[in-house]
C-alpha cells in the first residue's frame, strides 16, 4: 500500500498552494472537471497529484470532528532543504532518529497544518 495523495482544507487557499509550490517544488496541475464545484487546488510532484488543496467550508463530511495530525513527506537531501527554509524565513523543528538513521523537520503551513519532512541519515548518535 502507498499513500495516493493528501488533502489539505484550509480557509486560505491561495497562501496554502502557494507556500506548498515553493517549498516542496511542486507544480499546479489539472483538476477533474466532476470536481470543478469544490474550490481548490491539485498540485503534482512527477507527474502525479500529490497534494489536494480544498477550501474549508461545509457540514456533514466535509467537518470531521476528528482529524490526521500532521502529514510525513520523505525527502530526499536535508541540508538543502533547511538552507531553503531559512533562505525563506520559515519557522521549522528539527529532530533525529538515531534508531531509524534518519532526520525530520517539522513546519506548519500558513493554516497551521503541521507538515513533517523525514530525510535518510546520517542521523547522529548521542551517547
Amino acid at each position: 500500500m502507498v499513500i495516493d495523495h493528501v488533502t489539505l482544507r484550509t480557509q486560505d487557499l491561495r497562501g496554502t498552494r502557494d507556500f506548498m509550490m515553493r517549498i516542496f517544488d511542486l507544480e499546479e496541475g489539472r483538476r477533474p472537471a466532476e470536481i470543478s464545484g469544490i474550490p481548490g487546488h491539485w498540485l503534482y510532484s512527477d507527474g502525479l497529484p500529490l497534494v489536494h488543496i480544498i477550501e474549508a467550508r461545509g457540514k456533514g463530511l466535509l467537518r470531521a470532528a476528528e482529524f490526521i495530525d500532521h502529514v510525513g513527506f520523505r525527502m530526499g537531501d536535508y541540508d538543502t532543504f533547511k538552507t531553503k527554509l531559512e533562505h525563506l524565513g520559515i519557522t521549522y523543528r528539527t529532530t533525529e532518529i538515531p534508531s531509524l538513521n534518519e532526520r525530520r523537520i517539522f513546519l506548519r503551513t500558513p493554516g497551521g497544518q503541521l507538515l513533517e519532512t523525514v530525510f535518510p541519515g546520517p542521523a547522529l548518535k548521542h551517547n
